[in-house]
């Protein structure tokens, strides 16, 4: 299918897990370009690499997006090699755990940098180049479903999140006379490398994911290529005109009251 035909695609976060499946993913669907970002150029390169055996035009951009500048040199690389933006996926988030009493203010704040502000100036920057192009665009925040609320060590993270989807409906509002379509993904847990590692580092045993997928609904945990799939379809022109939609991609319906409560 070439539901992505001539796109070109900018991916944050897609040297690993959910970014880098939506960027092999987008390549399959016929993008004529695809930019990979992130601070692991070894990762970087692989999925170049990658992207082009499938048969896009790859663009790797080595960048922090806790600054400033990088954010928007992501933006300007994909414009001076391609003359477009077409679709931006914020999928490049800092996950790291944090109680009300254990979180400092150097985490928070890192938290927003990357979280809630990289997204913001990417946006920023993809919009003028949308804008002049003058073919509208679709934008998806990867968010999850701690904006609802979160565990008690995801305090700063949390707030990040709830953060985006509201920053996330407001662009969708400011930029519909554009026909620039901006939703998001809140997602519910994923199986990716990061969260192997965290788990990890939480002192869970080596049989985690064995545990949590015989505990879940549906037998298995979201995995990244399910996340892909989603962002295609809001991405391509399959969702019409669905602009200003937070997604809950879940395995618990939020709102539900839990047995025995």
């Amino acid at each position: 299918m070439n539901e992505l035909s001539g796109k070109v695609v900018v991916v944050t976060g897609s040297t690993q897990g959910v970014g880098e499946a939506v960027a092999l993913a987008c390549a399959r669907a016929g993008a004529r370009g695809v930019v990979v970002c992130g601070r692991n150029e070894s990762r970087g390169r692989a999925v170049e690499q990658q992207l082009i055996e499938l048969g896009a035009e790859a663009l790797y951009v080595p960048c922090d997006l806790g600054e400033e500048a990088d954010c928007r040199r992501v933006i300007a690389e994909c414009d001076a090699k391609f003359g477009a933006v077409d679709g931006l996926v914020n999928a490049a988030a800092d996950t790291n755990r944090g109680t009300v009493e254990s979180t400092t203010v150097e985490l928070w704040e890192r938290q927003f940098r990357i979280n809630v502000r990289a997204p913001f100036l990417l946006v920023q920057e993809a919009v003028r180049v949308m804008r002049r192009e003058g073919n509208g665009g679709s934008i998806v925040n990867v968010l999850s479903v701690a904006a609802y609320c979160g565990m008690d060590n995801l305090v700063s993270y949390s707030a990040t999140k709830g953060a985006l989807a509201t920053l996330t409906k407001n662009l969708a509002n400011g930029l519909r006379r554009d026909r620039i379509r901006v939703n998001g993904i809140k997602l519910g847990w994923t199986n990716t490398p990061n969260e192997h590692v965290v788990q990890k580092l939480q002192g869970s045993g080596d049989d985690w994911l064995e545990r949590a997928e015989r505990e879940s609904p549906f037998g298995r945990l979201i995995r990244p290529d399910d996340v892909a799939e989603l962002c295609l379809f809001l991405l391509s022109e399959r969702s019409g005109i669905v602009t200003g939609s937070n997604i809950d991609y879940a395995q618990r319906v939020m709102g539900a009251i839990p047995p025995g409560n």
